[in-house]
């Protein structure tokens, strides 16, 4: 009795150790599937603060809550299950997904890069502005932030799955939800504590009572509005270089692997080019710098293509304005 009792709890260790060693790996899968998808992680957390903009200070972490919330629902419930099919059903689909999601991030990168250089003028004539109620106003700021999210939110689960290797279809789909859930939890915090950051460092200002802590206070405020160009500016880098990278790789895979090919030459060169402690970092810079410069000039030439003929052609199916 007593040895089958031994051998009952050794088979039970033994199938916790099996457990805790697949949490393990897809704690592990998933921090590698996530760490792919930076650049349109950091072009959401870049993107969402400015739908909290012109609100009250109270309103603005509820709205994020809600932001989150959607981007939650839009990858567990929407692109999870999707994801999971194309992998099963449809897995030739993933690499062209992946291109036209890297197409995507270049031309929303070129486009702000472009409006930088040419600032254009106010084309569109100035509208009377209707009040509205502010909970309308809410409801709808937060369901376009929703909808904002789903197309980066795809880009992300997309990049996520082509980078978990071939398993079976729970480790799939756990990695897919832990990384997923991850990604939400660390754009959406992040995002709050940028937006929260300048009142903070106001009540540190008033209320501080140490000559340092209204020091940091003011420093904070004053810096919070440059911090955010910088993280524009990031962004932005960040989609150039993964769009670039990820329309090359998908070349590479359809046969065309030339450019790739030079580009992993050239930044070999340049890497051994500089002493030995260098080379690693100098050859990766290079190849992002690369990839990014690949991926700028890919989106400018879809600027034209996704104003003139996509956006015009959505605008008719959908019989809203021109979409942007």
């Amino acid at each position: 009795m007593a040895g089958g009792l031994l051998a009952l709890l050794d088979d039970v260790a033994s199938i916790a150790k099996v457990a805790a060693a697949s949490i393990d790996d897809v704690a592990a899968q998933a921090a590698k599937a996530g760490a792919k998808a930076a650049g349109a992680v950091i072009d959401d957390a870049a993107v969402t603060p400015k739908y909290v903009q012109g609100f009250r200070a109270e309103r603005e972490l509820p709205i994020i809550w809600k932001i989150a919330k959607g981007s939650i629902k839009n990858k567990l419930l929407i692109l999870l299950p999707a994801a999971l099919l194309l992998a099963n059903f449809a897995p030739w689909l993933i690499s062209p997904l992946l291109m036209i999601g890297g197409a995507y991030l270049c031309f929303e990168g070129a486009e702000k890069v472009y409006h930088v250089l040419v600032p254009h003028d106010a084309h569109h004539e100035e509208t009377e502005e209707v009040p509205v109620d502010a909970a309308i106003l809410e409801e709808k700021k937060a369901a376009g932030a929703i909808k904002t999210d789903f197309i980066l939110s795809a880009e992300i689960m997309t990049i996520i799955l082509s980078a978990i290797p071939e398993s079976n279809f729970w480790m799939e789909a756990s990695t897919l939800a832990m990384a997923g859930v991850g990604i939400t939890v660390a754009v959406y915090g992040s995002v709050a504590l940028i937006v929260k950051a300048d009142d903070f460092g106001l009540m540190l200002y008033v209320k501080g009572r140490l000559a340092p802590t209204r020091a940091f206070g003011k420093w904070l405020v004053r810096a919070m509005p440059g911090f955010m160009k910088l993280l524009t500016i990031v962004g932005t880098a960040a989609m150039l270089w993964v769009g670039g990278s990820i329309v090359i790789h998908g070349l590479e895979e359809l046969g065309f692997g030339w450019l790739g090919h030079h580009i992993h030459d050239w930044a070999y060169a340049i890497g051994h080019a500089v002493p030995e402690g260098w080379t690693a970092a100098v050859e990766w810079i290079s190849k992002a710098a690369m990839d990014g410069v690949f991926g700028l000039a890919l989106g400018i030439v879809l600027i034209p293509v996704a104003t003139k003929v996509i956006g015009p052609l959505v605008a008719k199916v959908t019989g809203k304005g021109a979409a942007h």
